[in-house]
């Protein structure tokens, strides 16, 4: 079985609704991966009833009946099924979202007495046994806790969900025992493949959730190192040499830029999970987050700092994300065109996010056709071959490649808000239609724009070639 430990290993944020500029609620994530080509597409699963069949997964053989009816979805599954479908992110119709999964994980005192489940639920299914089900973020939540207790898990996780008015963070850390929690409205969390989740208040339901018997498990086994308090990051998670170097640092970053003014050391235990920013959080802000790589840090990789310094943490946009996604839940009855996903192929750094309307029957060709090889028709390999461009001459190319995201960004904001206005008098399957038409228009320009971008640092870069030599003109 493939060891999914070494294979994924992502950073997520997420944004309640009284912390965005837009009062949307976010949920975010970079899926990283082992290696730099993990090919992508981004679908529409359609609406499911009648139907008589049982889940069996391609990587652990997990066997789950499926429902007889499912919500039409939205998914970015990998090309390659052998080992699951990974569908990772997603709205439905009802217009929750769910991003599945930040990988975590637990100390050995806990995995002792509840270890991983091998054929329990793992991130290859979780999307598609959660997200056609559920009407909430809530309850988004609770099913996949069920699924959990029923099945137990066979790996650590932590899952986002969204709606309209909530977020809410889930992380399940042994075979069966797992928390969740709300996040506050005016706040922003960010997670990055270590246990985030701090203390939980068992008398507070509406903002907590929790596997039955947790506590009686800590308790029978003496688990809870504080006196004071009850601790789910230092009851179940790790503090390690390895969470100081390739987790802990990401999540300093992205509270540095949004809480410039508190003073952190990038490599505490104690970084808070949950914060409020110094200002409105925008979907600008967001993307920064996860294209960032410590910019104007010593620690940059790309940056000036010494070998070491830049050498020393892991960043946040990485050569092996497969796919970074930002899914915004917008007031459904402001806009009927609500749900907003995000979806970046290729480096973050580098590329862009280029949105789509959920409430959509189909995605362009250019997303949902996957060739095995290089292809510039597909989003895939177009942004793939941006970002490899781009990193080849840095220096030279990095300011056109900021410029061009800048435009796109403009150009999107003005698109949203000129199908916001089309939009304001349709509905049901009128609305659909058009909205799924706009999707394609969306996927067209951004597509040509990149082609325009890709060609001209091709053309510039023929003369920069090493292979060169000053000579007198008239030899």
């Amino acid at each position: 079985m493939i060891d999914r430990i070494e294979m994924s290993a992502c950073t997520s944020m997420m944004v309640g609704k009284k912390a965005s500029l837009d009062g949307a609620t976010y949920i975010s994530r970079n899926e990283d991966r082992l290696v730099a080509i993990y090919p992508k597409r981004f679908i529409v699963q359609p609406a499911v009833t009648g139907r008589k069949k049982t889940y069996v997964s391609p990587y652990n053989q997990l066997t789950v009946p499926l429902p007889e009816t499912g919500y039409r979805y939205t998914a970015t599954p990998d090309a390659d099924q052998s080992a699951g479908p990974n569908e990772e992110d997603g709205f439905n119709e009802k217009n929750v979202g769910e991003s599945a999964t930040e990988s975590v994980y637990a100390n050995e005192r806990v995995l002792a007495y509840d270890p991983f489940v091998k054929n329990g639920l793992a991130e290859d299914s979780m999307t598609t046994l959660v997200l056609p089900f559920i009407n909430s973020a809530r309850e988004g939540v609770r099913y996949l806790g069920d699924l959990v207790k029923q099945y137990g898990s066979a790996e650590g996780n932590g899952v986002q969900f969204n709606d309209q008015n909530e977020v809410w963070y889930m992380e399940i850390v042994t075979g069966h025992q797992w928390v969740a929690v709300r996040i506050p409205d005016d706040c922003y969390a960010v997670a990055a493949n270590q246990v985030a989740i701090q203390t939980i208040d068992f008398n507070d339901p509406d903002n907590y959730m929790w596997a039955d018997g947790i506590q009686d498990f800590v308790d029978r086994h003496n688990l809870n190192p504080d006196a004071d308090q009850w601790n789910f990051r230092h009851i179940f998670g790790t503090d390690t040499e390895k969470d100081h170097h390739y987790n802990t640092p990401r999540v300093w970053f992205a509270q540095r830029y949004l809480n410039p003014e508190t003073i952190q050391d990038p490599e505490s235990p104690e970084l808070p999970f949950i914060r409020k920013a110094n200002r409105k959080i925008s979907i600008e802000d967001i993307q920064y987050v996860l294209k960032s790589h410590f910019n104007e840090t010593q620690f940059d990789p790309l940056g000036s700092g010494s070998e070491h310094d830049r050498k020393t943490y892991r960043a946040i946009s990485l050569s092996r994300t497969a796919n970074s996604h930002i899914l915004q839940m917008r007031p459904a009855d402001q806009h009927p065109a609500a749900g907003v996903q995000w979806v970046g192929f290729g480096i973050p750094a580098f590329c862009p996010h280029v949105p789509f309307f959920t409430d959509a029957n189909d995605t362009d060709e250019s997303y949902h056709e996957l060739p095995a090889k290089m292809d510039l028709n597909a989003a895939y390999w177009l942004y793939e071959a941006l970002a490899m461009v781009v990193e080849s001459h840095y220096a030279d190319f990095i300011e056109d490649d900021l410029a061009y995201q800048k435009e796109l960004n403009e150009w999107a904001r003005r698109k949203i808000a000129e199908v916001d206005a089309a939009t304001a008098k349709i509905s049901g399957s009128d609305l659909t239609q058009y909205l799924t038409e706009q999707n394609h228009l969306i996927a067209q320009h951004y597509n040509n724009a990149t082609r325009e971008l890709l060609f001209k640092l091709i053309t510039m870069g023929t003369g920069l070639s090493k292979l060169t030599f000053k000579m007198d003109p008239n030899l």
